[in-house]
C-alpha cells in the first residue's frame, strides 16, 4: 500500500457515497410524488400510469444499488485483491509471448466481469421488465444475445487489443498518440459499419412500406436537407415493449430507424415530430461535437496513461506486482471512471442542452404540439418517471426532466 492506494480508496469511497446518496434522493423524491400526477400532465397521464412509472423507477433503483455494491467489490477484488495479478501470472505461465499473454489476461478479466453482470441482467429482464409488462424476450433469446455479444466482442475487440498492445511495446515514447489514432479510426469505422453489418445481427430491419407515413417522413427529410440510405422499422418488440427512434451511421451509410413499438403507438404527425427531433441532432452538428469531445478526452486519457505507465507507484498502488503495458492499460481502463465520476454532471449538462436545441429544431420543422403529445405517450408507455429528483437528474439525465422539457416545447408551440 502506498499513497496512491489511499487516494484510490478515497476516490472509490467518495464516488460510491455520492452515488448512493443521489440514488436515495431519487427514490425518496419519486416515492413522495407517487400519489399525484404533476400539474403539467394531469390532463394527459392517468394516476395509474404515473404510479406504474414511479414503481418501475423504484424497482430499477433498488437493483442499481446492488449493482453499485457489486461493481465496487469486483473493482477492489481485481485490483487490490490481486485478481489482475493472478490473471497475468496464469497467462504468463501458459503463453511464452508477452504480447499474447497480455491479450489473454486483459480478455479474461473483461470476460469474468461480463459474466458477473449476467445475474443482474437476468433479474432486470425476467423480473423487473416482466413485472411491468415490458419484457418480450425468451430465455433462449437472452442466452443467444449473450453469446452473440461475447462472440462479437471477441472477434472485434481481441485484434484491436492486440494491435494497441503491439504499438505500446514497439513504437516507443509516442505510442500513446498512435494508439489514440488507431482507436479513433476504429470507432469511426464501427460507426460506419454499425447500421448495415452489426445491428442486423441482433434485429431485423424492414424498409418502411410506401404510404402516407413514408411520404410525410420523406417530405420532412427533403425540407431538412437530410440524405439517408433508407427508413427502416426494427423488430424491437421481440425483446421489449419500450419504444424509440434514432438515426445511425456516418457519411453515406446513414439510416433512420423506428422501433416497431413506436410506430404502433404514435400518430403519423407525432412520429414526424419525433424524427424531426432526431434530425435536429444531425443538423445542429451534435454528432460531430460529441465525436470531437470524445476524441479530445480519449487523447487526454492516452496521454495520461503514457505518463503513468513508467510510474512504479501506479502499479503498486493498485495491487499489481509485475508492471507491464497490458497491465497498465487494464488498470487505467478499470479505475479511470472512479476519478472522472464528478465530470458526469458536465457531460449531462451539455447533452441536455443538445436535447433542447433538437427540440427547437423539431418545433420549427414539425408541430410542437405533436412533439409534446408524442413525448407524453412515450413517457407513459416507457414508464419514465415524471418526478425525478433535481440533483439526481442533473447528475445522470442526458435528457431534460419531463416537466421542464414539455414546458420548453409549449413555449415554442
Amino acid at each position: 500500500m502506498n499513497t496512491f492506494t489511499l487516494i484510490f480508496l478515497f476516490a472509490v469511497t467518495l464516488s460510491f457515497a455520492v452515488e448512493f446518496w443521489l440514488a436515495k434522493r431519487q427514490a425518496s423524491h419519486v416515492a413522495e410524488h407517487r400519489n399525484a400526477v404533476p400539474d403539467a400532465f394531469v390532463n394527459s397521464v392517468s394516476l395509474s400510469a404515473h404510479q406504474k412509472a414511479a414503481d418501475y423507477t423504484l424497482a430499477k433503483g433498488k437493483l442499481g444499488d446492488i449493482d453499485r455494491i457489486v461493481s465496487i467489490a469486483v473493482l477492489l477484488l481485481f485490483t487490490l485483491g490481486g485478481g489482475i495479478n493472478l490473471a497475468f501470472q496464469c497467462w504468463t505461465n501458459w503463453v511464452a509471448s508477452p504480447l499474447w499473454a497480455g491479450v489473454g489476461a486483459v480478455a479474461t478479466t473483461f470476460l469474468l466481469m461480463s459474466l458477473i453482470e449476467i445475474p443482474s441482467s437476468l433479474y432486470q429482464t425476467f423480473v423487473i421488465e416482466e413485472q411491468f409488462g415490458f419484457n418480450k424476450s425468451s430465455k433462449q433469446q437472452f442466452i443467444k444475445d449473450q453469446f452473440m455479444q461475447l462472440g462479437l466482442s471477441a472477434a472485434i475487440g481481441l485484434p484491436l487489443l492486440a494491435l494497441i498492445l503491439w504499438v505500446m511495446d514497439s513504437i516507443g515514447a509516442s505510442w500513446w498518440l498512435w494508439a489514440w489514432a488507431i482507436l479513433m479510426s476504429f470507432s469511426l469505422l464501427m460507426s460506419w459499419l454499425f447500421p448495415t453489418v452489426i445491428a442486423p445481427l441482433f434485429n431485423k430491419f424492414t424498409p418502411m412500406e410506401d404510404g402516407p407515413l413514408k411520404d410525410r417522413i420523406q417530405n420532412l427529410l427533403s425540407r431538412c436537407g437530410f440524405n439517408s440510405q433508407g427508413i427502416f422499422i426494427m423488430d424491437s418488440s421481440k425483446r421489449s415493449g419500450h419504444g424509440n427512434a434514432y438515426f445511425t451511421g456516418l457519411g453515406n451509410n446513414k439510416r433512420i430507424v423506428f422501433f416497431d413499438n413506436l410506430v404502433n403507438s404514435l400518430e403519423d404527425e407525432e412520429l414526424e415530430a419525433v424524427l424531426a427531433h432526431e434530425l435536429g441532432h444531425f443538423k445542429c452538428k451534435h454528432v460531430i461535437k460529441m465525436l470531437v469531445a470524445t476524441a479530445i478526452m480519449s487523447l487526454i486519457s492516452f496521454g495520461l496513461l503514457g505518463w503513468l505507465i513508467d510510474k512504479p507507484w501506479f502499479f503498486e498502488g493498485l495491487g499489481v506486482q509485475q508492471p507491464s503495458n497490458a497491465a497498465a492499460l487494464l488498470l487505467f481502463t478499470l479505475v479511470s471512471s472512479t476519478f472522472t465520476f464528478f465530470m458526469q454532471p458536465i457531460s449531462a449538462y451539455f447533452q441536455r442542452k443538445f436535447e433542447f436545441e433538437a427540440d427547437d429544431f423539431a418545433s420549427a420543422n414539425a408541430k410542437a404540439s405533436k412533439m409534446i403529445s408524442g413525448l407524453v405517450k412515450l413517457y407513459e408507455e416507457n414508464a419514465s418517471t415524471l418526478t425525478p429528483d433535481p440533483l439526481y437528474s442533473a447528475f445522470h439525465y442526458s435528457h431534460p426532466p419531463a416537466a421542464i422539457r414539455i414546458a420548453h416545447l409549449q413555449s415554442k408551440a
